[in-house]
């Protein structure tokens, strides 16, 4: 079966003297995350659920929030969770736009050409310092990385289980 959970928040540090920590959202939105009631905390010792006594917004930070979890109730309990992932099922997860796709989904992707010929696959999306890039594993065993904007790839189709390169110039 496959794990329908994302990691969607990164714990940071502490905050203040009550145990409060400082959460970073992955997705850059934080609405769902001040929703949540309890929250799996993944760290390198395994996973442990946490019940959330309080989650507020922090203003001028978009993608941070600070959260109260139950019986953390000291800065150095706190900081104990520094660097632990939040895990969310996907009903939980940050909504997605039209237009928006949850990496995890556009794993494992056909990539074809405009022609309907089988290039690769898409292995993985990762953070460039212009933006997201696409990383292909062709047939040929080579991989590329390509920028992941609307004039490099044309249809998404999770259906169909495949994207369309729209210049295959791009993987020379």
């Amino acid at each position: 079966m496959v794990d329908e959970r994302f990691v969607s928040a990164v714990v940071l540090a502490p905050f203040a003297l009550e145990g409060f920590v400082k959460l970073r959202s992955l997705s850059g939105e934080t609405e769902h995350l001040l929703r949540l009631s309890t929250a799996v905390l993944r760290d390198g010792t395994g996973e442990r659920v946490y019940e959330i006594e309080a989650a507020r917004a922090i203003r001028g930070s978009p993608s941070d929030i600070l959260v109260k979890f139950k019986n953390i109730d000291t800065p150095e309990a706190a900081r104990a969770l520094s660097g632990a992932e939040v895990l969310l099922p996907r009903s939980e997860a940050a909504p997605l736009a039209r237009g928006e796709y949850y990496i995890r989904d556009l794993k494992g992707l056909s990539v074809v050409d405009c022609g309907g010929c089988r290039l690769g696959e898409m292995s993985g999306i990762l953070e460039g310092g212009g933006g997201q890039l696409a990383e292909l594993r062709l047939f040929s065993g080579e991989t590329r990385l390509v920028p992941f904007r609307n004039e490099f790839f044309g249809e998404i189709s999770l259906e169909k289980r495949e994207i369309t390169l729209l210049v295959r110039w791009i993987l020379e």
